[in-house]
């Protein structure tokens, strides 16, 4: 993951954060991250802990968007959290740091070059989350639960380049994001086992059809 702070010393990021006029809100495990940043046009960067954005149905269903860890970035327009079905919920202790776009997009703060730093960082970032959000794309795009597990399972070879793929979240968490039933889910890939297209040791997938490429 990119770090939005790399090359830039901590001194020089509390000079950042002043200049973006930053404010860090803290939260406890299970908390409801938007009911308290919820604004019209923010970025916002977890600094600690972990949280996921989840979109919430006329049903109550949850679909997960993303997992943010240490470093993620998200905000009104890079993750559309100002629809009304999204949530953002703390899974532990969180740190999260908010500014207004305003700020971060002011062309006076150019004069500094840990701005410029973070700018350029910040594009790098952005540019990674609009091509996970290609995948996402292509896997929501499978009409049926075998086809969308296997597109998953392409796209992590593709990125890894390696047939033995390990899960970046739980089967649980895996289910949301493909936005299929997890029971559904299980049985498809207990078919993928016993078709040997797959090998599965806890989060361990190996792709039983591929090669390793030299």
């Amino acid at each position: 993951m990119i770090n939005p702070f790399e090359n830039i010393t901590e001194r020089e990021k509390l000079k950042l954060i002043e200049l973006l006029k930053g404010h860090v809100y803290y939260f406890e495990e299970n908390d409801d991250v938007l009911s308290v940043i919820k604004n019209k046009n923010i970025v916002c960067i977890l600094l600690e802990g972990y949280a996921q954005i989840l979109n919430i149905n006329y049903n109550g269903d949850e679909m997960l968007i993303s997992d943010l860890y240490e470093n993620s970035v998200f905000g009104t327009y890079i993750s559309d959290i100002n629809n009304l079905d999204c949530e953002i919920q703390a899974k532990s202790k969180s740190k999260i740091l908010v500014f207004d776009y305003a700020n971060f997009s002011n062309p006076k703060n150019t004069s500094y070059s840990y701005y410029n730093t973070f700018i350029n960082n910040m594009f790098d970032i952005v540019c990674n989350i609009l091509k996970e959000n290609n995948y996402r794309t292509r896997i929501l795009s499978k009409k049926n639960i075998r086809d969308k597990i296997l597109e998953f399972l392409e796209i992590e070879y593709e990125k890894k380049h390696t047939k033995y793929i390990y899960l970046p979240m739980s089967l649980k968490d895996l289910a949301d994001y493909l936005s299929i039933n997890r029971s559904a889910m299980f049985r498809e890939l207990k078919y993928l086992k016993e078709d040997g297209i797959i090998k599965i040791d806890g989060r361990k997938i190996t792709l039983m059809q591929k090669k390793e490429p030299f």
